[in-house]
């Protein structure tokens, strides 16, 4: 599986990225890293660029409840419904339904194991060999776990 991890807006703190980067690539999925400070635009080419299948977004900096739902809708509008979003740091649980709304299918937090993203993407392939929803714009309330 082809994945972007990404990390938005002003956080300048990517260690987290690095690691999930590393031990998705270690579980055999093909990752590309866009680095730090990118904007949901830049977000959403390198995604589509890339073909990806998943997009992850690492966010430290707060501003979780206004960048995921743009980079969702700008998957949306970009034709991109079928990529599946998910997201990595410190998001308080009273944001997650939002971000679920928003097209978000998995959000893991501070102590998350890192087997636990690459399980969620076996789930991802399982069921999109399935034939069900999994990306932003495919309707649907799945998420993980």
């Amino acid at each position: 599986m082809r994945v972007v991890i990404a990390k938005a807006g002003l956080d300048g703190h990517d260690r987290g990225a690095k690691i999930i980067a590393r031990a998705m690539r270690d579980g055999g999925h093909e990752v590309i890293y866009t680095g730090l400070r990118r904007t949901p635009e830049q977000i959403v080419s390198v995604t589509r660029d890339e073909d990806a299948t998943a997009l992850g977004i690492s966010t430290l900096s707060g501003a979780h409840s206004r960048l995921l739902p743009m980079i969702c809708d700008l998957l949306r509008s970009a034709g991109m419904g079928d990529v599946a979003v998910f997201a990595g740091g410190i998001i308080p649980d009273y944001d997650r339904d939002e971000l679920y709304k928003s097209g978000v299918r998995a959000i893991f937090g501070p102590g998350t194991s890192v087997q636990e993203p690459i399980d969620f993407l076996s789930e991802v392939s399982i069921r999109k060999q399935k034939g069900e929803p999994v990306g932003v714009g495919e309707g649907g309330d799945w998420r993980w776990p």
